[in-house]
């Protein structure tokens, strides 16, 4: 989590600073963020032009040099909803990127009320995605400059690609940072390697499922323990070796999603999130490829129009299920 700070705009003089050149962001703000802003600004290379209360965006963009950036920093407010759904509008009105950052307690009311192609919703984010996300953004605006009749579609493919490449490079930087301080630990396979073509063992030989030598495809009965279990024995891996280095979040939350379906539950963005095992932001790039892909989709609550469920498309379930039968095969040989 990045250290506190009060989002209060610095002073004019310091603005002009960084990025004299950059595209000019404009935070909004309803409450105290938990983010530092500045320095992350300033690393993304933007002009933090001003901070204004959600009430006072209409009257800023009416204004010449409104900006070129919104970014939202949430805080629980009983008209948050109506905020949400009112700067959305604007972003998609005036085709600029919006970012909002909301804490998990939000995370569900905020993902409702944004789906614009141009926003990007960050969760807890810490100071790489934050100016990834920044950077993102500030690509789209320069973009958007000389370029008025831009795909909506592949506008937010580029923009998810972008923004994971720049979160990818901060990352890597972070991590050969803290390498550099102590010495890493040794993975060397060698000796456990053997190059005689003898000592592997394939897998046994089955037919090919479809094929004319196998029996026709039979119902595949899965439980939601079974799911569980898988997912508990993935979480174990990190008990035995670097967690990081199995991170799936993609699977996860499919598991997580056909188990729920299995026993007839509902998942909430907060908690899918949750179960990807990586940070929120993170989860929810993914969130976004599934949803892009036709694997998972969003239900509307229907007694509370602000709250969103994600669950496994009927093809998705339907490969799932298929998988299960077909690993059960190999386990079984």
């Amino acid at each position: 989590m990045i250290e506190d700070f009060s989002y209060a705009a610095p002073a004019r003089s310091t603005l002009a600073v960084a990025g004299q050149d950059g595209a000019g962001l404009v935070v909004v703000a309803n409450g105290t963020a938990p983010y530092a802003l500045e320095a992350a600004i300033e690393a993304a290379g933007l002009r933090w032009l001003d901070t204004v209360a959600p009430m006072q965006v209409a009257a800023r963009f009416d204004a010449p040099l409104a900006g070129d950036v919104l970014l939202f920093c949430t805080a629980a407010t009983p008209d948050l909803a109506a905020q949400l759904v009112a700067l959305d509008r604007l972003a998609d009105q005036r085709a600029m990127p919006l970012i909002v950052v909301a804490d998990l307690e939000d995370l569900d009311l905020a993902y409702a009320c944004v789906h614009g192609q141009r926003a990007q919703l960050l969760c807890r984010p810490d100071r790489a995605d934050l100016v990834a996300a920044l950077v993102t953004a500030a690509e789209q605006a320069r973009a958007n400059r000389t370029v008025h009749d831009r795909d909506k579609d592949s506008d937010g493919a580029r923009l998810q690609q972008l923004s994971e490449e720049v979160s990818r490079l901060a990352r890597t930087i972070e991590a050969l940072t803290r390498r550099s301080r102590a010495a890493p630990p040794s993975f060397d396979a060698g000796p456990r390697i053997s190059d005689r073509s003898g000592d592997y063992a394939g897998m046994p030989a089955l037919s090919p499922i479809g094929s004319g030598e196998a029996r026709a495809e039979e119902p595949v009965h899965v439980s939601p323990g079974q799911v569980r279990d898988l997912l508990r024995a993935r979480r174990m891996r990190a008990d035995f070796l670097p967690g990081d280095l199995f991170a799936d979040p993609a699977w996860d939350m499919m598991l997580d999603l056909l188990a729920a379906r299995l026993e007839h539950e509902r998942v909430s963005v907060s908690s899918l999130c949750i179960a990807a095992a990586v940070p929120p932001t993170t989860a929810l790039r993914w969130i976004r490829t599934l949803t892009e892909q036709g694997l998972v989709e969003r239900q509307n609550d229907p007694r509370d129009g602000r709250r969103v469920f994600i669950s496994l498309t009927e093809e998705a379930a339907h490969g799932l299920t298929r998988w299960f039968g077909a690993s059960r095969r190999y386990r079984c040989a």
